[in-house]
Order: C-alpha cells, then structure tokens, then sequence
C-alpha cells in the first residue's frame, strides 16, 4: 500500500510540472497573465559542459533544470489534491 502512494504521489508531481510547462506556454502572449511563464533554469550549462578527459575515455557530463512560476503553482496544487486522496 506504501508503494501505491509513493507513485501516486509521482504521478501527481510529474502531471503537476506537465500541465504547469503548458500552462506557461499558453499564458506566454497573454499580456496579464505573462508572468506565469517566468522561469529559471539551473544546472551546468549544456553548450560547455563539463568534461573529463583520460585519453583513453572522454567522459561529458551536464545538467540543466528549469523550473517557472506556473509550475510551482500546479505542483503545490497537485500536492494538495494528493493529500485529498483517500486511499484505503
């Protein structure tokens, strides 16, 4: 049953950052609404990422995440709505 609400929870955050990345691209050309597709991105950069060279090997290694103002609200809604969930 633990296993079942671990990925219940999953479920809901992924739809959460899903819907919220829309919900920024639909609001991007709504001129009141254009701060919900505020974002930043974090992480290494990927045009220079950050490389390891052995000679024998050539290791690259790069992350980036972005996170918006939209998915934050569709997450903390999606954790909310999670929480409302009765399972028994």
């Amino acid at each position: 049953m633990k296993l079942k609400r671990t990925l219940l929870l999953w479920f809901y955050i992924l739809a959460g950052i899903v819907l919220g990345a829309m919900l920024a691209a639909v609001c991007k050309n709504v001129s009141f609404l254009s701060w919900l597709s505020y974002y930043q991105s974090i992480g290494f950069n990927a045009d220079a990422p950050f490389v390891l060279d052995l000679s024998v090997i050539k290791l690259s290694f790069g992350f980036s995440m972005g996170i918006g103002v939209a998915q934050i609200f569709t997450i903390a809604a999606a954790i909310f709505l999670y929480n409302k969930t009765n399972l028994r």
